[in-house]
């Protein structure tokens, strides 16, 4: 047996057998996009341009600030687009984390922090928790997880990001509540999290640190394991302002009409990557083949719910464009913010987009065009993909997709859905 299969087994035999009884049917949570006014990130004075330019702008910094030889998402609360409410401790003490896909890790900013990053909100304080007990680093846990180092007899974390910024502190275990939608609290007992002492990490606000949803074996996912039967999901609305849904065990399951399933690929420890064999649009189609040993092969493409825009290796973007621009019969005009390079004049509502078929292995996504194109400006509309190093299918292109994950079968489902109606 693997040392992470390991750490996955003695971490489900210390959730209550109740929890698994309680919850055989799965339960949901509410995630909210950054520019909701339901998030603390959420800033009335900006207009709706702003925040899309914003958001593009997020893109381009994540990618930016990936870390070439362990790729770790530059997770920033600046960069966030998806935000988690929580609850840790007891008795419970309320904070918003990143929810993210790029991640393997949860970790929070804790009391007492020198140096500490701007938090605006209340900071959890360990020492007023009756369940907080940190790891010594002799545990199994402690061995497992990345870049552990010694701090007298406990077991110290520290995550970097690829920008220098770093968060250390010590890894712990401790209550983690949820709140379902269906109204009731669900509990994680001796659930393995990082208590940031030390953070140098550019956030700012009301935010406290980050849910990885990743792949690594403490994270959130990971923890949860077999009492999800390695299943989750998500819907994204199309409106920042609609929560969306990130669903967990037999309530994430994607199946019915119009369910198509790709295979989910082992590229490192933390991402979920898929294999994308072409574009088309129309009669037209682009193949996914680049000189790029990064996305050559299978597992090509990182599907990621923390990056708005998808991007592709130089040569299948610029293919892409061309056959988009020829499909489009407007007028082409310049990006004002100088980010995007394919826009036109029109509004979105009267932009006739071309369906792009994204054809990954064994599935067709069809993208409409609030997968493809975003309103920049009163009357200036730009294609949402943008060239890159690395390859992302990100948020942007999942809206109105019931996403699931299944990593029992290692495959990824898409299902068309109004996710505003979920």
């Amino acid at each position: 047996m693997s040392r992470s299969s390991t750490l996955v087994l003695i971490l489900l035999s210390l959730h209550s057998i109740s929890f698994l009884e309680a919850h055989k049917g799965g339960f949901s949570v509410e995630i909210i996009h950054r520019d909701s006014s339901k998030s603390p990130l959420h800033r009335p004075t900006e207009t709706q341009f702003q925040r899309v330019s914003n958001a593009v702008r997020r893109s381009i910094n994540r990618v930016n600030h990936f870390n070439q030889n362990t790729p770790r998402a530059n997770l920033t609360q600046n960069d966030a687009e998806y935000l988690l409410s929580y609850s840790v401790g007891t008795p419970p003490f309320h904070v918003y984390g990143i929810a993210d896909t790029g991640s393997d890790i949860i970790w929070l900013q804790c009391k007492p922090c020198k140096p500490c990053y701007n938090q605006t909100s209340p900071m959890f304080d360990p020492s007023k928790s009756s369940t907080y007990r940190t790891l010594p680093y002799s545990s199994t846990t402690c061995k497992l997880v990345q870049d552990t180092t010694k701090d007298g007899d406990n077991c110290e974390y520290t995550i970097s990001y690829g920008d220098g910024s770093q968060s250390q502190g010590d890894l712990s275990e401790e209550i983690l509540t949820l709140d379902s939608t269906n109204g009731s609290s669900i509990q994680f007992p001796r659930t393995v999290i990082g208590c940031g002492r030390r953070n140098t990490v550019s956030y700012e606000g009301m935010g406290s640190g980050v849910v990885g949803l990743g792949r690594g074996p403490v994270s959130l996912i990971s923890q949860l394991g077999s009492s999800i039967r390695g299943k989750f999901s998500y819907c994204l609305a199309s409106t920042s302002n609609t929560s969306s849904r990130l669903n967990f065990g037999d309530a994430a399951l994607v199946s019915g009409k119009g369910t198509v399933s790709t295979p989910i690929f082992s590229r490192g420890a933390v991402f979920y990557y898929l294999s994308l064999e072409a574009f088309s649009v129309g009669n037209k189609r682009i193949e996914f083949g680049s000189s790029s040993s990064e996305s050559d092969g299978e597992g090509n493409i990182i599907i990621d719910s923390g990056t708005t825009l998808t991007l592709l290796p130089d040569d299948v973007y610029s293919k892409l464009e061309s056959v988009v621009a020829h499909e489009v019969k407007l007028k082409r005009v310049k990006d004002p913010s100088n980010q995007l390079s394919l826009c036109f004049e029109s509004s979105f509502h009267d932009l006739k987009a071309p369906v792009i078929m994204a054809h990954f292995r064994g599935a067709d996504v069809k993208l409409n065009a609030v997968n493809t194109f975003v309103e920049m400006e009163e009357r200036v509309v730009c294609l949402a993909f943008m060239s890159s190093k690395l390859t992302i299918f990100g948020n942007l292109a999942q809206i109105n997709l019931l996403v699931g994950y299944d990593l029992e079968k290692k495959r990824v489902s898409f299902k068309p859905t109004h996710c505003t109606n979920q």
